[in-house]
Formats: structure tokens, sequence, C-alpha cells
């Protein structure tokens, strides 16, 4: 597979910035796409991309622009909702393979904003849907999410537990996702694996979440919300053991009847989260104000993957300890925001 051509969207993200940089040190000629919205501070997108060679100038020119530090890293501006200029990038670019990253993200933000999920999440979501059927992709592989499990009170959470009670319309529309795929899958014969993400941290982190929300109040002196009154657990996962197990299903593409798979991404590993904060004050050699607070709505109490699926299959074994993984984190951080 290396040496084919992979589409990457939602490239300026978190998880998608990651992956770009993997995929291209294997040999992959890939091409990044992100609309670049608002969501969180644009400027942390323009500096992932520049970390990729993406010039911030030459990205608002339109078209795609090629990397000047990966040979075969090409980068456009585009959204998925925009469904002639998908059509057209494909055509012209003939993908194998197509990992879609690109979202509206945030169980919160979902509680006041509706419509900006529906169109990115289930409108542009058809829309590379369509374009996979009608251009030959081998494998669409799509980020899914492990707030599809709702409430669920069995642990850990298992790709066989039923996921029909979401908490959310994150959550919702994720969970159509998988069904829309699948049944893509089933009708069209195009080959998709969904992953379920488990609390995805590291390095060029989203703003929104507990990491960088913590890191920045504590270095600023401020309190940090503690939800549930600390009651909680997280299935912390390291970036770039979450980019091993997105190459590893990349590669795996579905021989069963259906020709569609979803797995868990995650550490197998709860954490507290008191004891996540405590790891952060002992990197920061700062104590955190802590205001406690009830759970908010859309939140549930523990998350905790069942990640046998995709180790049988794809040898997944996600060796980053929380302690090594904050230290980076913090590290990134520090040079990022403070030096």
């Amino acid at each position: 597979m290396k040496g084919s051509s992979v589409l990457v969207t939602g490239a300026a993200g978190f998880i998608g910035f990651h992956l770009v940089e993997a995929l291209v040190g294997e040999g992959y000629r890939v091409v990044g796409i992100d609309n670049i919205n608002d969501y969180y501070d644009v400027n942390l997108k323009y500096a992932r991309l520049a970390k990729s060679g993406i010039d911030k100038v030459s990205i608002e020119s339109r078209g795609l622009v090629k990397s000047s530090k990966h040979s075969n890293y090409q980068f456009q501006k585009l959204d998925l909702v925009d469904l002639q200029a998908l059509e057209n990038l494909f055509v012209k670019e003939e993908f194998d393979y197509v990992v879609n990253l690109a979202a509206q993200a945030g169980v919160r933000y979902s509680l006041d904003n509706p419509h900006a999920y529906v169109q990115s999440n289930i409108v542009g979501f058809v829309n590379i849907l369509e374009c996979c059927r009608h251009n030959n992709i081998k494998h669409f592989v799509y980020a899914s999410s492990s707030s599809v499990y709702g409430a669920n009170d069995k642990i850990p959470f298992s790709e066989e537990d039923r996921v029909d009670n979401p908490v959310s319309l994150y959550a919702a529309t994720k969970k159509s996702n998988e069904l829309m795929a699948y049944t893509y899958s089933h009708l069209y014969n195009v080959p998709t694996s969904g992953l379920r993400f488990f609390t995805v941290y590291g390095p060029w982190g989203r703003p929104d979440m507990a990491p960088m929300l913590f890191a920045d109040a504590m270095v600023n002196g401020r309190e940090i919300k503690v939800f549930n009154h600390g009651e909680m657990q997280r299935d912390f996962t390291y970036i770039d053991d979450v980019v091993i197990g997105i190459i590893g299903s990349l590669e795996k593409i579905p021989t069963n009847e259906s020709k569609a798979e979803v797995y868990n991404i995650g550490n197998s590993t709860p954490i507290k989260l008191m004891d996540f904060i405590t790891n952060m004050e002992e990197t920061l050699g700062v104590e955190a104000k802590k205001m406690y607070m009830e759970m908010q709505a859309g939140d549930v109490k523990v998350t905790y993957a069942d990640t046998a699926k995709l180790k049988n299959n794809t040898g997944y074994s996600p060796s980053t300890p929380l302690k090594e993984g904050v230290k980076e984190f913090i590290k990134w951080y520090t040079e990022f925001y403070i030096n």
C-alpha cells in the first residue's frame, strides 16, 4: 500500500495533522483537506499546517498547495459540504484510500449549535460517501466516537454493545455515520471501517478539550472546572497510539460479508480524572485551583474501550504510559504557548 494515494479530511485538525505526518513518513502520497472553521482558534490550525510545510498565504489562493517539507503531501482548503469541489478533487487525484476525520467536534457545543453538526457530520459525510462510491475507493476509514455508547453502564465498551441511546446530538451524528457507512458497504461494495476514538490527547491538541483547558487555567492561576466533583474516568489515549491504530485499520480492508467494520481505538485503561489532573500538576509544578461542578448534560461518567477486536485484526497495542504522554503534551504546550 505504500505509494498509494490517500485523502485525509480534517487535515488541519488534531488527529488529522498527526496522521498526515505519519502517512507521508511511511511513503504514502497524501492530500489533505480542511475547511479551517473557527470552532476554535484558527491560528492553531494554521500552525499545524505550517508544521507540515503548508503556507497560510498559499492556502487562501485556493486549489492544491504543495508542501515545502514533504514532496508527497498536498493540501487544499475545502469544505465537505461543497459537493462539486469534492467531486472535482476525487476525479483529479484518483485516490486509493480515504480517511475522513473532518467533523464538527465537541459534545457540549452540540447542545447549542445543532445545525453545525447536521451540515458537517451528516451532509458532509454523505457527500464523501458518494464520492467514494463513484470513484472506486479501496477502503473508506472514518472517525466515529466513544460517545456513541451513551450512558452504557457495561464496561469495558465493546463493539458488540447496543449503541442506540445517544445522550448528545454529536453522538447521534456519529452513530448516523456508522449506519450510513454500513449502508454504502452493503449496497455499493464500498469497504468501510469506523473508528470509535476514546479521549485522545497529546501535542497539538484541541483547545476545547480537558488537557488544554486545564493547562491554560493552571499556568494562568485560574480555577479548573472539575465536573461531577471529579468522579469521572476517561480512557485517555495518546495521539501516537491512535495514529498507529488508524493506519493499522486503513491497511486492513474488511473482508467480511458486509464489507463494514467498526473498531474501538482506546488505551483500554480508564484513568480517574483526578489522577490525570495530579499528573498535570506534577509535570507543570503547579497546584490546580479546582472548582467542583455537577455533571454536564451530554457527559458520561466512565469511558473504557475493549480493544481486543482491533488488536486481533491489526496487532494494535497502545504503549504510551499516562505520565509520559502528559509530559510530552506539557512540553509542547509550554513551547507553543509560553516560550
